[in-house]
């Protein structure tokens, strides 16, 4: 993500964008963002860990509110560890619709639902 001196970014810079642990190791880059469509605010991160040249990459979501940007990084942080991340409540096909998989996995994460 490129550096600037102003507070919005583009999506497609987001996209890539490496986040580290609160230890400074990188655990993963955000594949791509889930914007909710009422309010416009972004809901989730879904983060690409692990894998090689983007085999064996899996995809999870995180809450957008678990993670803070950090100009020093030129990335996001996040106090994650890959078992909590592994730990966070199953998905399926249609997760990003189903509220009561958003709430268990908000509080099993510890941020605050967004479309409050």
């Amino acid at each position: 993500m490129t550096t600037s001196s102003h507070s919005l970014v583009s999506s497609t810079d987001v996209n890539g964008t490496n986040v580290y642990g609160s230890d400074g190791t990188n655990i993963g880059t955000i594949d791509h963002l889930m914007i909710d469509k009422q309010s416009g605010k972004v809901a989730y991160a879904v983060m690409g860990f692990g894998g090689f040249l983007g085999l064996g990459e899996e995809h999870h979501p995180v809450p957008w509110g678990k993670l803070k940007y950090d100009p020093a990084k030129d990335g996001f942080v996040a106090d994650l560890t890959e078992f909590e991340v592994k730990g966070a409540p199953d998905r399926h096909d249609t997760w990003y619709a189903d509220r009561d998989w958003e709430r268990r996995t908000h509080d099993h994460y510890g941020v605050p639902t967004y479309w409050f």
